[in-house]
């Protein structure tokens, strides 16, 4: 038997292989599915099954191709209604893979058709689950990104702590928790930085497992606090391609062009493309495309792109580093952003070459901030585009928070006149903040390098520290 967790960073998603006597499955795969397939050639193994533990919000998945190339079928849970081919299991149905059994346990509440399969090892044990977004580790799937109209956010957590008693918390302790997703992931709250652990372990440390927690207050817990971390706005667009079936990525990346710096301001002029650069930061504000927005890729690429993006249909125009074009292009598609026009060839200096105009971005240390703070005595304009939470538990006296996920909802915050001091915790957020003023026509701001962290080493006045609990 092997059981691999292919784990994917900036997605915080797991993906997982399992092979016994040459026959193999993949559940919840991404969409670039050459990986799998040549897992499974090398190994001498044919995909028997794709498990689908849901229709994911957050990613695209490879399902649909990865079936179309290898002929395995596609498995779902009760209730499912994909739009092609596909076994819709029964609850308690028994899947065969070389000397494994997998069970199929319906377990709606993160959504209706969300499903853990049980695998039983080659002596009939029962070894593992793969939990999808029903139970992480350190929390369970947020119940508010699949209800409809008949169905309320507390319906389904109700349906959750059903499914977690009934189905999941009966199991062995010593039974392993594979989980979809990890820390990061707009899926769940506040997930464990674990990817994997036992379910005795989870039983003891999982708030959302606790024996004495009534259903009421189950209901209470996973549902506090959700208003504060919304979804990224193209978790249902992403719903809907999964239950449709996406197109090859290969066919994605073929529509990408490289363009001449020439070509390229045509191309923003013409279609109104998002010009979005992922280089570094600290290099970005230096000399940057105007009205280009900054999105780094090392950073959480993909998830910002899908909370500032919110028209998943938006072309987009790329300016990166060549050494990592492909990843960006291959980081969009994972999560439904295809209307890729093309990218600057030769990047930013290319531009610079053809004798293109640049913009920039005024980027000062912390220990310059604060002795513009002193200078001021405090009279200055701080916006903290931090969550909610970070905010709360510490921050600079009289700064103002605006979470970047809300930037675009708040521009009237932000000062015509006089300068904005913008801060995040370490330098990334702050500055996609700045790119987005910038080319709203805010040019009066300036980015505090090193974030909170790096303000926390001076003397600029802050409140009292108050230790945030994990949010339940």
């Amino acid at each position: 038997m092997i059981i691999e967790q292919i784990y994917t960073g900036c997605l915080a998603q797991g993906a997982y292989y399992v092979e016994s006597d040459g026959e193999c499955m993949i559940i919840d795969p991404l969409r670039e599915v050459n990986q799998y397939i040549e897992k499974a050639t090398e190994n001498g193994a044919k995909i028997k099954y794709i498990l689908e533990t849901h229709f994911h919000a957050d990613f695209v998945s490879g399902h649909l191709e990865l079936s179309k190339k290898t002929g395995a079928t596609i498995v779902y849970g009760p209730t499912a209604t994909p739009s092609f081919d596909a076994l819709i299991a029964t609850d308690g149905q028994i899947l065969e893979l070389g000397k494994l059994k997998i069970k199929v346990l319906h377990t709606p509440g993160h959504t209706m058709e969300s499903t853990t399969y049980l695998l039983f090892d080659e002596n009939g044990k029962e070894y593992c689950i793969f939990s999808g977004d029903t139970l992480f580790i350190g929390d369970v799937g947020r119940p508010d990104l699949a209800q409809k109209s008949t169905v309320t956010i507390e319906d389904l957590a109700g349906y959750l702590f059903d499914s977690l008693r009934n189905k999941i918390m009966t199991l062995p302790d010593d039974l392993i928790v594979y989980p979809a997703h990890g820390a990061g992931s707009a899926c769940g709250k506040n997930m464990s930085k674990e990817t994997f652990d036992t379910l005795g372990n989870q039983k003891q440390t999982n708030y959302a497992l606790r024996a004495n927690m009534t259903r009421e207050e189950f209901i209470k817990e996973v549902t506090d606090g959700l208003e504060l971390v919304p979804p990224p706005y193209y978790f249902p667009k992403n719903v809907m391609i999964n239950k449709s079936g996406a197109q090859d990525v290969d066919t994605v990346k073929s529509h990408v062009q490289a363009l001449s710096p020439a070509a390229f301001e045509a191309a923003a002029n013409e279609t109104g493309a998002i010009m979005i650069d992922t280089r570094q930061q600290q290099t970005f504000k230096n000399a940057f495309v105007p009205n280009s927005i900054f999105i780094g890729i090392k950073g959480d690429f993909a998830p910002w792109v899908g909370t500032l993006l919110t028209d998943i249909e938006q072309p987009i125009l790329i300016i990166a580093d060549e050494e990592s074009r492909e990843d960006v292009i291959t980081r969009l598609s994972r999560v439904g952003y295809d209307n890729i026009i093309g990218y600057l060839e030769g990047g930013i200096q290319a531009w610079e070459n053809a004798g293109k105009e640049t913009d920039s971005i005024v980027s000062i240390s912390a220990e310059e901030f604060a002795n513009k703070f002193k200078e001021s005595e405090g009279k200055i304009i701080v916006k903290d585009v931090r969550k909610p939470s970070e905010y709360m538990a510490e921050h600079i006296d009289e700064a103002m928070n605006i979470p970047l996920a809300n930037l675009s909802k708040n521009m009237v915050e932000f000062s015509k006149d006089e300068t904005n001091y913008l801060h995040c915790a370490s330098g990334y957020r702050s500055m996609v903040a700045a790119s987005i003023l910038k080319s709203r026509g805010y040019d009066n701001v300036v980015d505090i390098a090193g974030g909170f962290k790096a303000i926390s080493e001076t003397d600029v006045p802050r409140t009292d520290f108050v230790c945030q609990t994990k949010m339940k």
